[in-house]
């Protein structure tokens, strides 16, 4: 991890919905251009986790921060602009209307700037040729594997600092899987931060620095991935049920 301050940094985070909370105590980082996995059961909480940051569930207390900006007391309509943001699970796309006007929903806070958004929505063509030249599709006609780039490409075009992503293999061919894993890991290389949330932990493996297992609303494994072997996986696969 590097010195700097953490690209996503939580400590002791309660959140949860009505009364109940479904975090208790959670510490999480994400470093500076590092990507962390995210692994747990249904119901550990990983979901909410993700939508605490957002800001789209009532914090108890703790700490919840973005490259040293206190977002706990950030509408979270202020969070997705800029500071981070989500890929949900399901991806939540206007099927009738083309990629490119879902892309540029993204960017709608930088409307004014004309020049930024043309180019992160080159960055976008740049890591999905693909999407460059179905531009004018409807995004409902896509493929689910083009469908999940238009996602992930409309969480880019808010220029977030932290990228937070639900699921992203979820329903998806093998062939699809493993092209959204490249684009990951480009991000990564990019020197994105990127927090993951996902089932499959060879995937997990693959393109995260570091992994965090949720069971039952708290962190039970934190782990660098280089160190988790078969052995680690087993741990893994113990803790997944």
């Amino acid at each position: 991890m590097s010195a700097a301050a953490p690209a996503l940094h939580i400590a002791g985070l309660h959140a949860g919905y009505g009364r109940y909370d479904v975090l208790r105590g959670v510490d999480l980082d994400v470093g500076p251009g590092e990507a962390v996995g995210l692994l747990g059961p249904n119901g550990a909480g990983k979901t909410t986790l993700l939508r605490s940051i957002m800001g789209l569930v009532k914090h108890r207390r703790g700490v919840l921060s973005v490259a040293g900006t206190d977002l706990l007391r950030l509408p979270a309509h202020r969070i997705a602009r800029g500071h981070a943001g989500l890929v949900p699970e399901g991806r939540r796309l206007f099927v009738d209307q083309p990629i490119e006007d879902n892309l540029l929903l993204g960017a709608l806070h930088l409307r004014r700037h004309r020049d930024r958004v043309a180019e992160l929505l080159e960055s976008v063509y740049d890591l999905f040729p693909v999407l460059r030249d179905l531009r004018r599709r409807p995004a409902g006609a896509l493929s689910g594997g083009q469908q999940q780039m238009v996602a992930i490409g409309r969480m880019l075009m808010s220029d977030p600092k932290v990228l937070l992503l639900d699921e992203p293999s979820l329903g998806l061919a093998p062939i699809a899987i493993g092209e959204v894993a490249e684009a990951l890991e480009a991000l990564r290389e990019q020197g994105r931060s990127i927090l993951v949330v996902e089932q499959r932990v060879d995937l997990v493996l693959r393109m995260c620095d570091r992994i965090y297992v949720l069971a039952g609303g708290e962190v039970a494994l934190e782990e660098r991935a280089s160190a988790l072997g078969d052995d680690g996986r087993a741990l893994i696969d113990a803790y997944l049920g």
